[in-house]
């Protein structure tokens, strides 16, 4: 495998991802207490990726899957993930608001089906690989702009090293962003406000695209 070819991809990378560190924080972060979370969130990761490289090829390859004026309209995507999870965020705010008020009447079938119910909420309360990957496949619509000439540039040979390479550094990305929100510093301040945080990146993520695409004529 050729070292110049490997320096390229890993530059290639880790200046298009920069911003992917933060929000995969903010997703680890989030399944706190969901041992299952990091695998989702990593397996997510990989899905989106995997799928801006394949778009990146099949255009580099002349035969592209979407239009570049479509690329624009992906930041739907993190926008609605972003919205989705601030009114999952208000709702729980409610929720442990509502439980610290007390019930002077004690406890009653219907409440105990309810605590059921937020028990295994509770399990699942990390994110979700789709909506992970959903992310990171929005995210990349920059990517796609600067992989497609790369790889049609390099050939068949060099897109497979940046492909592999990047594959690699996808688990490198993960890991940092899993050191960083078990970091204690890092994690009480995501603690405390990662609820916030996490949809006002997607939101923003999804304004940008959209807003830099000139989606809607914006």
């Amino acid at each position: 495998m050729n070292p110049g070819a490997v320096g390229q991809a890993i530059g290639l990378f880790a200046v298009t991802n920069i911003d992917d560190i933060l929000v995969l924080a903010l997703f680890f972060a989030r399944g706190a207490g969901d041992r299952r979370a990091v695998p989702r969130i990593v397996a997510g990761q990989y899905v989106g990726f995997v799928g801006i490289v394949t778009v990146a090829v099949a255009a580099a390859s002349g035969a592209a899957l979407l239009p570049e004026s479509a690329i624009a309209y992906l930041g739907l995507l993190p926008l609605a993930l972003g919205l989705r999870a601030a009114r999952r965020s208000l709702a729980e705010r409610g929720d442990r608001a509502a439980a610290t008020t007390g019930d002077p009447a004690g406890p009653d079938p219907d409440d105990e089906a309810g605590g059921e119910e937020q028990d295994r909420d509770a399990s699942r309360r990390g994110p979700a690989a789709l909506e992970v990957a959903a992310v990171t496949f929005a995210n990349g619509g920059d990517n796609l702009g600067v992989y497609v000439p790369v790889f049609t540039a390099v050939g068949a040979g060099g897109t497979a090293v940046h492909a592999v390479v990047f594959l690699v550094l996808v688990g490198v990305w993960c890991a940092a962003g899993w050191f960083l929100a078990t970091r204690p510093p890092v994690a009480r301040a995501l603690s405390r406000w990662g609820h916030v945080l996490l949809p006002l990146a997607l939101v923003a993520i999804g304004l940008t695209i959209l807003v830099e695409g000139g989606a809607f004529g914006l």
